[in-house]
């Protein structure tokens, strides 16, 4: 099989792991991404197996802008700096995926610069969609043009020019041959055009054994995007909003139902993850701090590849603000996390997850079924070659019973509480403790470090207790401070706006408007709970919601 159907990934934002500045002066390289070669040896330690890294390449502000696809952030570093970064974490065994940015550019990019200059006469007229000589926007162009997100500084390319395809498809050819990259995970995949992303399949299928397509898609039926033709695999969204709401509101059937509807779009092997760099950490999302436990589990041991987002193995907060994600990717020094895997029992619980699954092969291969359901506990089993590994999870705050059918082994072990379960006319009966979880293999087949669940649940009391103290000294303001087009900060509310024009072009309405008007589209449907009303407010992409919006009939 290939090297990423058993993969955990450990996902890093570059430009904020390092502390980069957040414009780019294009002056002198400074090598900041050889801080994280230090980060390599803790991304092993706690069980990873490849690195997801990106954005990289040189742009304007946050990275997704790009303005050279094959030169390094300057930011960053140089070119060799990156040469040497991959060449060290394959040395490490691991494998390492970039930031594929392909459905737009920003405007500092040569033919987007070439346009500027020779207006009609320029040969990449037609690389952008609908440029507009007639028209006019905000930077006084002299033209218009199809951007991405509703954002004139992202310029979306004409992927059905064979031009533009062939370009990217040279840059992926370059990116193997320069960096030795294992594969791509691409950018708005939701948005991309499926005869684009086959070229891009073509090219990953002769470029280097193995290497690994994975888009970033939110809504719809994934079997469209993973296929042989297409991607390998995508963003599991509708999983990641299962794990966290299905532990706030205590309902274990909504992750028992995503994973059916997840199955019955084929054997899809989709890229899980509780939080990235667009969305709030997991630690922050959770009503009950304590279902840090349950979340991993979970995320570890059900079909798909696992991700962990740097800083979370950690326990570190993040909240998702309406103009800025800076607080989602923060500069961290691996320094002062040097005794994690020992001492913060977050890491601890990663570490001992990230070694269970590497010596499992069920919890990558093994087929799915459910053992028992409820609002607060749930049991499934993963079966591959004889071998049954059972995870159960409780979400409740009292102690739960289980009685479960097992494997043929005598005994059975569970890898993060480490009690020994004896097997009984082909059944297991353990009490799992409040707000936790527990994956049980057969006896001799789990790692030899162990964390202690309760001892993340206390401390995770400890920490909960002095925020409650902290925020009853200081108030929290519901506007914000933003800094707009000309460089000034403002302050702007947070809210949704309260009147919408059901009747406006959806895709001339923002991202507020659409996210109100989606939320008006539900109400017509039934209840909107909090819970609803977060997963539409969390979806920042322009044209994700106008799809989304698009879809209500």
């Amino acid at each position: 099989m290939a090297w990423y159907n058993e993969a955990s990934f450990y996902h890093i934002y570059p430009l904020g792991l390092t502390g980069a500045p957040k414009q780019n002066d294009y002056g002198e390289p400074v090598s900041r991404l050889n801080t994280l070669v230090p980060w390599i040896d803790h991304i092993k330690e706690i069980g990873c197996t490849a690195l997801y890294i990106g954005p990289l390449f040189e742009s304007v502000g946050h990275g997704y802008e790009t303005t050279d696809y094959k030169k390094l952030d300057s930011r960053l570093g140089t070119n060799e700096d990156l040469k040497s970064f991959v060449k060290k974490c394959h040395e490490a065994g691991l494998k390492v995926i970039f930031d594929g940015v392909f459905n737009h550019t920003g405007r500092d990019f040569f033919a987007f610069k070439d346009i500027k200059a020779n207006r009609e006469n320029s040969r990449y007229k037609d690389w952008y969609c609908n440029v507009n000589f007639w028209g006019n926007n905000e930077y006084n162009d002299g033209f218009s043009y199809t951007n991405w997100g509703g954002y004139n500084l992202l310029v979306k390319l004409n992927q059905r020019n064979p031009e533009v395809k062939d370009y990217i498809c040279d840059v992926i050819r370059f990116w193997v041959s320069e960096f030795d990259v294992d594969g791509i995970r691409l950018d708005a995949a939701d948005v991309l055009d499926f005869d684009f992303m086959k070229a891009l399949r073509y090219t990953a299928n002769t470029v280097k054994e193995d290497f690994w397509l994975m888009g970033e898609v939110i809504h719809g039926d994934y079997s469209r995007w993973v296929n042989g033709e297409t991607l390998h695999s995508v963003t599991s969204y509708a999983l990641h909003k299962a794990l966290y709401s299905g532990h706030n509101d205590h309902n274990y059937f909504e992750i028992a139902h995503t994973i059916k509807y997840l199955q019955n779009m084929g054997k899809l092997n989709l890229y899980n993850f509780v939080d990235n760099h667009d969305v709030e950490r997991i630690y922050t999302k959770l009503s009950n701090k304590a279902h840090f436990v349950p979340v991993h589990v979970l995320l570890y041991s059900l079909p798909g590849v696992p991700s962990i987002y740097y800083g979370s193995e950690f326990g570190i907060e993040g909240r998702k603000e309406k103009w800025s994600d800076d607080s989602l990717r923060p500069a961290l020094n691996i320094d002062d996390y040097k005794t994690a895997a020992k001492d913060n029992p977050f890491t601890a619980l990663i570490k001992a997850l990230g070694e269970l699954r590497q010596k499992t092969p069920a919890l990558s291969y093994g087929s799915y079924a459910e053992l028992k359901l409820t609002n607060r506990q749930f049991a499934f089993a993963r079966d591959l070659d004889g071998v049954r590994v059972i995870t159960a999870v409780n979400n409740d705050d009292n102690a739960s019973g289980f009685d479960l059918p097992c494997g043929n082994a005598a005994c059975y072990v569970g890898a993060v509480t480490g009690i020994k379960v004896p097997v009984s006319n082909g059944r297991i009966s353990f009490n799992l403790p409040a707000n936790s979880g527990d994956i049980f293999v057969p006896d001799g087949e789990m790692p030899e470090y162990k964390p202690a669940t309760e001892k993340i649940i206390e401390e995770i009391k400890v920490i909960e207790e002095a925020k409650k103290e902290e925020k009853k000294e200081k108030h929290i303001e519901e506007k914000i401070e933003v800094v707009n087009a000309e460089g000034k900060t403002e302050v702007v509310s947070s809210e949704l706006p309260e009147n919408v024009d059901m009747n406006k072009n959806p895709d001339d309405m923002t991202v507020p408007e659409l996210q109100a008007a989606i939320i008006n589209k539900m109400a017509k449907n039934g209840p909107v709970n909090d819970q609803m009303k977060k997963t539409v407010t969390d979806n920042i992409w322009h044209d994700s919601l106008v799809n989304w919006f698009k879809s209500f009939r």
